[in-house]
């Protein structure tokens, strides 16, 4: 099992100082953007930003790059750089996808330059949403776009607009093992919100957050981090109902059985692949 990152900094590929220091957070994975957050004419300095930071980055397998819209002259001149990097990223985040046919397209053409990695997809548009068992098969994780959803729409970004994109997701996720990563928190000033949309989105089995801003980091990690007291009961239940062979037991007085050793042992085996990829102790930073 793949270790799933539960905290994602996006930092736009506009300055290589500033790629680099966002390494001395504490984010899962640093993502190189450059899509959105930045504008057309300085996407082709963008690159040269984004190769360089790529052959400097420690941990190239913890970075991801978040490419153009496929069907974009951009995304060929983004892909074109990356298959002419000495270091690929670890991940290649797609945009605007519409289609599980798009994921194939791009694993496929980054195969073709010696490249395989891991593919995320924003979940940015209505077809992807309509689509998304489908697109879950084929990638790697799925990280919700609200903004460009939210606008195409014609809502606002919260928490009712974007339910059920969300419950689609983890759904989908869940099926197929894939990564499931939420959006954004786009209320910076807010703290509260961030708080409480990702502890709504670890009910509902997303397994990170995204971010822009560093500062909200901690909140993230400290939710959606392996916690060792979570890992610890889940251990207790997966051989409490061993002991039990495989039936019912009752564990701190509550009832237990074989839907809730599933579940522990997926949590043991998610937080050991998290530490082998992410924690310092594992050597994923």
């Amino acid at each position: 099992m793949t270790g799933i990152p539960r905290s994602i900094l996006y930092t736009p590929a506009l300055s290589l100082d500033r790629v680099v220091k966002a390494w001395n957070y504490d984010a899962d994975v640093h993502l190189i953007d450059l899509e959105d957050s930045v504008p057309p004419a300085e996407k082709p300095a963008a690159r040269i930003v984004c190769r360089d930071a790529l052959e400097k980055a420690p941990r190239p397998g913890n970075i991801a790059v978040r490419v153009n819209e496929l069907g974009s002259i951009a995304a060929v001149q983004d892909l074109v750089m990356l298959s002419e990097c000495r270091v690929g990223p670890g991940i290649v985040v797609m945009t605007m996808v519409t289609t599980a046919a798009e994921v194939t397209l791009l694993r496929q053409i980054l195969a073709s330059a010696g490249a395989r990695p891991e593919i995320y997809v924003t979940v940015e548009t209505v077809e992807a949403v309509g689509d998304i068992d489908a697109i879950a098969r084929v990638a790697d994780g799925l990280v919700l776009g609200s903004a460009d959803l939210a606008a195409t729409i014609g809502v606002e970004i919260t928490w009712e607009a974007m339910l059920a994109a969300r419950q689609a997701m983890a759904l989908a996720s869940a099926r197929h093992g894939t990564a499931c990563i939420d959006t954004a928190n786009f209320r910076l000033a807010e703290p509260a919100v961030l708080a409480e949309e990702t502890a709504r989105v670890r009910a509902l089995g997303f397994h990170g957050k995204a971010t822009v801003h560093p500062g909200e980091l901690d909140v993230i990690n400290q939710a959606l981090r392996p916690n060792p007291d979570d890992l610890r009961l889940a251990r207790r239940v997966a051989q409490a109902v061993q002991e039990a062979n495989g039936g019912i037991a009752v564990l701190d007085g509550n009832m237990v059985g074989p839907p809730f050793a599933r579940l522990a042992r997926d949590t043991v085996a998610r937080g050991d692949a998290w530490a082998a990829r992410f924690s310092p102790d594992g050597g994923g930073k």
